[in-house]
């Protein structure tokens, strides 16, 4: 009975359950459930087999030219220069529909050109949420340009390394955000940015870079020109755009599109970092905008939708797909509220602006609902009842937060969804149609076109119910890290029997339910083995932030000379909080089998300044660990009396 379907909630996301050797599907009351950790997702509807600028043209504009595609708060109309535009009749901010987002992509897609950017450039992006960045994204797909992500809180150090990794031709950044002053960081430690012309930068250290383009991000001219003062290397972004279409630039960039395929590299992903040095993710047109397209189907987006773009202002790939693409590719708007995060900004531009829907990773749910709770109690009414979706991803979402972002923000159709760089990112998701247990609980059932396997320590598959790592395979699937064939072939294996799947190894612990639910319980080197015993991170923080004192948490492994590891907890408790450490172990200790108890208890704000994350959100547990075994040493945090100990 190999290849059974199990139904999904919607049509489009069915389930396959393939029986392996001797194990068969289990029957009970006229339902199919798995026995192992195996699933195939629909083949319905078919993968789209274009480029992102040929569904731009043919998807998006031709159907929904004429509505709302961006809007940017904190931006002028006309930001960008060119003629004059309707700005969708507003005079407070920049607003494009469909047509007018087309005219600036074309605009710029002949500036590069003009510029000397050739297809497969690498063009790298250092920016926040902004119209420019939107622009580029589109842009660089249509003269078949590689857009080169780099995350903002990169040091000098970073940048060159990452920058060098991929061979980076041409640099767009803002002058700053927030601490980070890119202008006067690249100035003081590349010399030759200073003295060097316009398209003929000559800096040793970065030997590819040719072009450094600016877009203006500070309200003062006056400090704009101080923090150019002297850097001759500089093209300012306006002077790139080429609005008159009658031009050769036209014409090449027909050709151009004509010569692209949908299985081209069109973007480079540093991965977060986690666990060690980034390495660039190569990811096509086709794995991207069919992931959108998946993405947008599980939250039933419409052309009637306006989608707050992802919370973070890191510009990495779940903001490049979940929140920019998948909106874009149903004809939905997105709103930019802020450069950088702004809880504040958030709340108003969801109100002012009717948002549907709202994406983030857990750190930046919290900052929303927090803001939301203060103005509240300030007697402000807040309007939420257009918000219904949206994407809650980038870390694991305890429980509790998801409960309160369906009870208080009114996201009742919120989606959970699960994924790395690797795969697009998206594999499994979660759908409004769900039991809300299972929404909670679990990232969903795998997508369609994706076969998805849990496995243990020799690659068997597990049976339902029992950890493994995850394994995903399908046209999510990157092409490999840039130039990197060891690291590739690390992660990325052959089947030994289907010789055309490739399986991605995504070094994450899930288990599997019988209908098809994927439940993550930690990273696989994170899981803590506690006298021979696995125990899971995410099920201990799942506990830990049911407290009603607790908005954050962060499990890890301590090593001890007993049991070889032990529990520690890091704690963010609400403002004006004291918790103690005894009163932290007893809580988890009685919802839990003792073993999960926190044998060592850290607040932040006391022990550390705060949770170590990676610019997608994620807890960087290998710092925690460090931290943890420090303060362990020196007798710091322990949580309970050793002759109480279980």
């Amino acid at each position: 009975m190999a290849g059974l379907r199990l139904q999904h909630a919607r049509k489009g996301a069915t389930c396959y359950c393939r029986s392996t050797n001797a194990h068969e599907p289990t029957f009970s009351l006229g339902r199919r459930f798995l026995t192992h950790s195996y699933v195939e997702g629909s083949t319905v509807p078919p993968l789209d087999p274009r480029t992102l600028s040929t569904y731009f043209k043919t998807e998006i504009l031709d159907k929904h030219n004429a509505r709302p595609a961006l809007i940017c708060k904190r931006e002028r109309p006309r930001a960008h220069g060119g003629p004059p535009s309707h700005n969708l009749g507003v005079a407070s901010h920049l607003a494009w529909d469909f047509q007018e987002f087309d005219r600036h992509i074309d605009a710029l897609a002949r500036g590069l050109l003009s510029m000397g950017i050739e297809k497969g450039d690498r063009v790298a992006v250092i920016m926040g949420n902004n119209s420019a960045y939107a622009t580029l994204q589109w842009a660089c797909a249509r003269v078949g340009a590689i857009l080169v992500t780099i995350n903002p809180a990169y040091r000098l150090n970073e940048l060159t390394n990452t920058l060098n990794l991929v061979g980076v031709k041409h640099l767009f950044i803002v002058p700053s955000i927030r601490t980070s002053h890119y202008l006067f960081m690249f100035s003081a430690g590349f010399q030759e940015l200073r003295n060097s012309l316009p398209g003929d930068i000559q800096e040793p250290a970065l030997p590819s870079l040719r072009n450094l383009v600016l877009v203006d991000n500070i309200s003062n001219p006056t400090e704009y020109e101080r923090q150019l003062y002297g850097i001759k290397s500089t093209i300012d972004w306006r002077e790139l755009m080429m609005w008159r279409e009658d031009n050769q630039e036209q014409n090449r960039l027909n050709n151009i599109s004509e010569s692209l395929r949908s299985d081209e590299v069109i973007n480079l992903q540093f991965t977060s970092g986690t666990t060690g040095n980034p390495k660039a993710v190569s990811l096509t047109h086709t794995n991207i905008l069919n992931n959108a397209l998946s993405i947008a189907r599980c939250m039933r987006l419409t052309p009637d939708d306006v989608a707050m773009s992802r919370l973070s202002s890191i510009v990495l790939i779940p903001r490049l797909v979940l929140g920019n693409l998948a909106a874009w590719s149903h004809g939905s708007c997105i709103v930019y509220p802020s450069a950088t995060y702004e809880p504040g900004a958030i709340v108003n531009a969801v109100s002012e602006e009717k948002c549907t829907a709202l994406h983030g990773v857990p750190t930046h749910f919290l900052g929303v609902l927090a803001e939301v709770e203060k103005r509240q109690k300030e007697g402000e009414k807040l309007d939420f009842s257009r918000l219904r979706t949206g994407i809650a991803a980038g870390s694991p979402i305890p429980i509790e937060l998801m409960r309160q972002l369906i009870d208080k923000l009114n996201l009742v159709d919120l989606t959970n969804a699960y994924g790395m760089t690797e795969t697009s990112p998206v594999s499994f998701q979660t759908t409004p149609a769900d039991p809300i247990l299972k929404r909670v609980e679990t990232v969903g059932k795998v997508q369609p076109h994706v076969k998805a396997k849990v496995v243990d320590g020799e690659g068997n598959i597990v049976p339902i119910g029992k950890p493994g790592e995850i394994y995903v395979s399908g046209y999510l699937v990157q092409k490999g890290y840039w130039k990197d064939p060891e690291q590739t072939n690390r992660v990325m294996h052959g089947d030994t029997k289907d010789k055309g799947t490739i399986w991605m190894s995504t070094g994450d612990e899930g288990i599997m339910d019988e209908e098809g639910f994927l439940r993550i319980v930690g990273r696989t080197k994170d899981i803590i083995i506690r006298g021979g015993e696995n125990l899971f991170p995410v099920q201990i923080e799942n506990v830990l932030t049911a407290h009603p004192n607790v908005s954050e948490a962060a499990a890890v492994s301590v090593p001890d000379a007993k049991y070889g590891e032990v529990v520690g907890a890091w704690i963010v408790t609400r403002p004006d909080i004291t918790l103690e450490k005894e009163e932290v172990r007893r809580f988890v200790a009685e919802r839990m089998n003792p073993q999960n108890a926190p044998a060592w208890v850290w607040f932040v704000g006391v022990d550390g300044e705060e949770l170590p994350k990676t610019a997608s959100g994620k807890v960087m547990k290998h710092v925690l660990r460090e931290w943890s075994r420090s303060l362990a040493n020196k007798g710091i945090g322990m949580a309970y009396s050793k002759a109480n100990v279980v």
